[in-house]
């Protein structure tokens, strides 16, 4: 039966480090079900002195398919009434709210509790984080304060899960992160670094994505120095915008002596330049001290890219050691020994492995799971 959906949470124009793109992406599949989908996103996400980047707008064209309405203010707690008596009024089958991040809390928390007074729309909520990376004071009681109008739980890792259950018992299923495969279909790699401007014959590793101190950066840039002194160094392509102080990163590669290892292109990296990026480079790198779970991981399984990731929560699971990438320790010894591991057995020996495993990574799954989720709520 076709169901009326709202999803909650950020969408075009944000950028939202791929919480957008995933929103949209599953609204379109909901939408191939046949199911009626609006997303209502934020007209003010963050206030400009809490955000890390650059712009938290993309330049991309509206979705022409979509429908978005930017109206969710999270500072303003007026805003926060208003848009939850909208939202209540549209009378939904179903809502589907994103939470990634405590300061979220109080905004989502109220728009919902205010929702639930049309006793009709089910609440599912998709985890990103529940225990973020970055501790902040009032993490525990906005993020208790968020959970309790809401109905059920996806989670996109164990790890969240069992942080989850820290906080509440309701209904909630661990489910994989869905290939990005929005970004086009995989180009030969010399033609990517053609259009990048990077030699066809380089040896060439990839760190994508925004430069956070949990992913590691800097363990990766220290793994380039061993392998500098072995003389058995590639390229390191880092492509992503710094959500941190660039500072400490650009004096750690003069104190390393790597700078003619690194390419750097470190702004905000648009949708359309993605698959570039992912297809010029030989092997996907994710160096993270401590995770749940990466965008990154979906989107080199899309483009078939083998991937290097460490130790740290759902990362191993995602990728099976020797078959679709190498698992390491996350220290620069452990990392730059797994760069050599990948280049010795070579990209051939992961895509049969890769092109099995990825075909688990689909949008069906996710949603089959939220209305699993949805039958169990009462």
């Amino acid at each position: 039966m076709k169901k009326k959906i709202i999803i909650i949470g950020s969408a075009w124009p944000l950028r939202g480090g791929g919480i957008a793109t995933f929103n949209e992406r599953l609204a379109r599949a909901f939408m191939q079900e046949g199911h009626e989908v609006i997303i209502y996103s934020f007209s003010l996400q963050y206030p400009s002195f809490l955000f890390p980047g650059k712009s938290q707008y993309g330049n991309e064209p509206k979705p022409a398919d979509l429908t978005i309405r930017s109206i969710i203010n999270s500072i303003n707690p007026y805003n926060w009434i208003r848009s939850g008596n909208k939202i209540k009024k549209e009378n939904a089958d179903l809502i589907v709210v994103r939470y990634w991040l405590p300061f979220m809390g109080p905004c989502l928390g109220t728009i919902l509790r205010i929702i639930h007074k049309n006793r009709r729309s089910k609440i599912v909520c998709i985890a990103d984080n529940v225990i973020p990376h970055e501790k902040r004071m009032g993490d525990m009681p906005f993020t208790r304060y968020f959970i309790k109008p809401v109905d059920a739980f996806i989670t996109l890792s164990e790890k969240v899960l069992n942080d989850l259950k820290q906080f509440t018992q309701k209904p909630a299923i661990a489910t994989v992160h869905p290939l990005y495969d929005n970004f086009g279909e995989p180009i030969d790699k010399a033609d990517a670094r053609k259009t990048l401007g990077i030699a066809a014959d380089k040896k060439l590793i990839l760190f994508f994505g925004f430069i956070r101190q949990y992913k590691g950066l800097d363990l990766l840039l220290r793994a380039m120095a061993v392998l500098k002194e072995k003389q058995d160094a590639p390229t390191l392509l880092i492509a992503g915008e710094f959500y941190e102080n660039e500072q400490q990163y650009q004096l750690l590669i003069d104190e390393l002596n790597i700078r003619d290892l690194l390419i750097l292109r470190t702004d905000f990296i648009p949708d359309n330049e993605v698959r570039n990026y992912l297809c010029a480079a030989d092997f996907v790198i994710q160096p993270y001290r401590h995770a749940t779970q990466s965008g990154i991981t979906p989107l080199s399984y899309h483009f078939e890219k083998p991937m290097l990731v460490t130790n740290v929560g759902a990362l191993p699971s995602m990728v099976p050691h020797e078959q679709v990438g190498i698992v390491t320790e996350p220290d620069p010894l452990s990392i730059a020994n797994g760069i050599q591991q990948l280049y010795s057995l070579g990209e051939a020996h992961f895509l049969f492995h890769l092109r099995n495993e990825k075909k688990k990574y689909n949008w069906q799954g996710l949603t089959d799971c939220i209305w699993q989720l949805v039958e169990k709520v009462n």
